[in-house]
C-alpha cells in the first residue's frame, strides 16, 4: 500500500532554474512542512479513532490481563464484519489511486483524513492483543526511528533512487507472504515478515522523503499541484509509519 504514486512523473525544467536559492529553500521547507503536517493530522485521527473504538469494544480486563469484549467488540472483532474492517483501508487506497488525478487538493486531503479514520477503526484491535503501555512505548520508538530516517532522506547528498526498485520488490514480497500466512498461521513466518518489514519500511521512509524533495525541486508545479503532491506524499509517509509501527509492535509489544 505504501508505494502509492511512487513513480509519478517529474515535470518541467525544475524550480532551481527559475527561482533564487533562498526562494527555492523557503518553498521546499514550506512544502515539506505541509507534508508532515498532513501526515501528523492523519496519525492523530487514526490514534483517536483506534482509542475511541477500543473503548467501546472492550468491556474490561480479566485478572489475567485478557481483554473482555463488549457486545459491540464481539460483533466488530469476531463476526464476519471483521473482514470488512480489515479490508476497508485497502479499498480506500484503491479509490485514492483511481481518483488521484481528478481530485482537487482539498478533496484529496479530506479523503486522506477519512482513510486515516477508517485505518484507526481497523487498528483498534491492537488494544485487545497488546497492553496499552507497550503500544505507547512502541509508538514513541517508531516516531523516533521515523524522524531519524526521514531526516536522513531529506539531508543526505547520496541518491537513494537505486534502492527504490529493491524496496518495492521487498514490499510486494511482504504483501504476498502476509496473505499466505493468513492461511498458514506460522509464527516463524510472522516473525520473519515483521523483521523484514521493519527494514523495508525504514528504507521506504528515507527514500520517500528524498523522492518528495526531488519532485518538488525538479518540477514546475503550480500551487494546486504542489498541494496535491503534499497530500500524496503525506499518505506515503503515513503508510510507512503505520506499517513500521505494526511490525515493531509485533516484535516488541507485550501481549495480553
Amino acid at each position: 500500500m505504501s508505494n502509492f504514486d511512487r513513480n509519478a512523473p517529474v515535470w518541467g525544467a525544475g524550480r532551481a532554474q527559475q527561482t533564487s536559492a533562498v526562494e527555492m529553500d523557503q518553498g521546499l521547507r514550506s512544502f515539506m512542512l505541509g507534508v508532515y503536517n498532513n501526515m501528523t493530522i492523519g496519525l492523530a485521527i487514526t490514534g483517536l479513532a483506534a482509542i475511541g473504538i477500543s473503548m467501546l469494544a472492550i468491556a474490561g480486563f480479566a485478572p489475567s490481563g485478557k481483554a473482555i469484549l463488549s457486545p459491540f467488540g464481539v460483533t466488530l472483532f469476531t463476526s464476519p464484519l471483521k473482514w470488512v474492517v480489515m479490508l476497508a483501508p485497502l479499498a480506500f487506497i484503491m479509490l485514492f489511486s483511481f481518483k488521484a488525478e481528478s481530485m482537487s487538493s482539498a478533496s484529496a486531503r479530506l479523503m486522506f483524513f477519512a482513510f486515516a479514520a477508517v485505518m484507526g477503526v481497523s487498528m483498534a484491535s491492537i488494544f485487545v492483543v497488546f497492553t496499552g503501555e507497550s503500544i505507547t512505548k512502541v509508538f514513541f520508538i517508531t516516531a523516533a526511528a521515523f524522524g531519524g530516517l526521514s531526516l536522513y532522506g531529506y539531508t543526505t547528498k547520496k541518491s537513494l533512487s537505486g534502492m527504490g526498485s529493491f524496496l518495492i520488490m521487498g514490499l510486494i514480497g511482504l504483501v504476498i507472504a502476509s496473505v499466505v500466512n493468513i492461511f498458514l498461521a506460522s509464527s516463524a513466518l510472522s516473525f520473519a515478515i515483521s523483521v523484514i518489514g521493519v527494514l523495508v519500511f525504514a528504507g521506504l521512509t528515507a527514500w520517500d522523503t528524498q523522492r518528495l524533495k526531488d519532485m518538488y525541486l525538479h518540477s514546475d508545479m503550480d500551487a494546486e499541484s504542489a498541494a496535491k503532491l503534499s497530500v500524496n506524499g503525506a499518505l506515503s509517509l503515513y503508510l510507512n509509519f503505520i506499517n513500521m509501527f505494526q511490525m515493531l509492535l509485533s516484535l516488541f509489544g507485550d501481549r495480553r
